[in-house]
């Protein structure tokens, strides 16, 4: 009876070690997409990605993230059905891993949480934004996303006061990427270039950057701490069913 009752709590393990280890595989494949989608992304997700080092290189971790996760769920997939001791074991060793890994991920990115302030990329818009040196990879990213976003600075057009670009640029008070362009006339049709680099609040756009990329992605961010959590979880469940499941295989 005893025994039966064992077999029968074996089995039962094996089979939820299969379905979390199904779900591992789905968050990989769900992080490599979304991975892959902002490297070639061409509307511009990826140029604000790159106005950041620290944003550029979570970029790839959720990549290399992604990758593991696929192959650990396939691993975990065929440990179970198999009942493969050497596999399991192989399987709780790298998912431990990677579970301290995004654990250390998320305590360092809320320790250098201050470079995402709005602070923080003000400072560097006064520092380094040049405005037309399309060959600088600062002044072009943010160019990118001003157009894309319409929108001006960090938090409004009174960010480039005291600025290099206003030292570059005397006689300019707003870049031309700040400037409302009339859809009619396609991306070069602006509604009036002299009046918006004059600083004519009518005819440039007011609204921060800041405020107009965190609106756009406001939702994606959300879905994204979520999706984390329940990663979090399910490989936790996964290692504890690994470690009973490995611990009942003859």
């Amino acid at each position: 009876m005893g025994t039966s009752m064992e077999g029968d709590c074996l089995s039962c393990i094996k089979y939820l070690m299969f379905v979390f280890n199904f779900l591992i595989f789905l968050g990989g494949s769900f992080l490599l997409g979304v991975g892959v989608w902002v490297v070639v992304d061409p509307t511009g997700f990826r140029e604000i990605v790159a106005a950041n080092p620290l944003l550029f290189t979570g970029v790839y971790i959720i990549l290399a993230m992604g990758g593991m996760l696929f192959l650990l769920g396939f691993l975990g997939c065929c440990g179970a059905i198999r009942e493969n001791k050497c596999l399991l074991l192989f399987f709780f060793m790298l998912i431990l891993i990677i579970f301290l890994a995004e654990l250390a991920a998320a305590i360092l990115a809320f320790i250098f949480r201050e470079h995402l302030t709005r602070e923080y990329f003000t400072k560097e818009l006064k520092r380094h934004y040049q405005g037309y040196n399309n060959t600088d990879v600062f002044t072009s990213t943010w160019n990118a996303i001003m157009n894309t976003f319409d929108c001006c600075g960090v938090n409004s057009p009174e960010d480039f006061e005291e600025s290099i670009f206003r030292f570059i640029n005397p006689g300019e008070v707003v870049p031309e990427a700040c400037c409302r362009r009339n859809s009619h006339l396609g991306e070069a049709g602006f509604s009036n270039r002299e009046e918006c680099l004059s600083g004519s609040m009518l005819y440039r756009n007011n609204k921060g950057c800041y405020s107009a990329v965190v609106d756009y992605f406001e939702m994606y961010i959300y879905v994204a701490g979520a999706l984390a959590i329940v990663v979090l979880t399910i490989e936790l469940f996964a290692m504890v069913f690994a470690m009973c499941l490995f611990r009942g295989i003859q």
